[in-house]
């Protein structure tokens, strides 16, 4: 078991099976030394725990937890290319927030996923970040978090 799973496991978290695309692209890239992941929705078992808006439907709260399922979801995909522990950096998080049209605390909801990344990879997990609001995601997930890595 690599020292990220094993991270995970202390959190009571276990890496989940990588989710099946929804359309037509693969759940992550290795391109050299960088792993790029397709935006992850927070799937538990195949299935969306919340849907809708954030601010409307679904509470910051909620949605904090979503982007931390987006981000185990994330790092799953990102062990079918590399082997965790050969994980130099997470560069770049980009989160995607479905919004209700007053909501502004996206970079709060994305935090959900950077706190995860930071607990699974210690120093490594630390990152750039984007956090953007929008107006639908795919299967109307409040959530979406897609991923770089460096790699060994």
């Amino acid at each position: 078991m690599s020292a990220v799973a094993a991270r995970l496991r202390e959190l009571g978290l276990e890496l989940p099976e990588v989710a099946k695309p929804v359309a037509a692209y693969v759940p992550a890239v290795r391109s050299g030394r960088y792993v790029h992941t397709s935006g992850q929705l927070p799937f538990v078992n195949g299935e969306l725990p919340a849907v809708g808006k954030v601010g409307a439907e679904v509470s910051l709260e909620q949605a904090v937890e979503l982007a931390g399922l987006c981000a185990l979801n994330a790092i799953a995909a990102l062990a079918t290319q590399v082997d965790l522990d050969d994980v130099v950096r997470i560069v770049k998080v980009v989160g995607f927030v479905a919004s209700a049209p007053d909501f502004t605390a996206q970079p709060a909801v994305v935090n959900g996923a950077s706190e995860l990344l930071g607990r699974a990879f210690g120093e490594a997990g630390t990152h750039a970040r984007s956090a953007v609001g929008v107006a639908v995601l795919p299967l109307d997930s409040p959530v979406e978090v897609e991923l770089l890595a460096e790699v060994r």
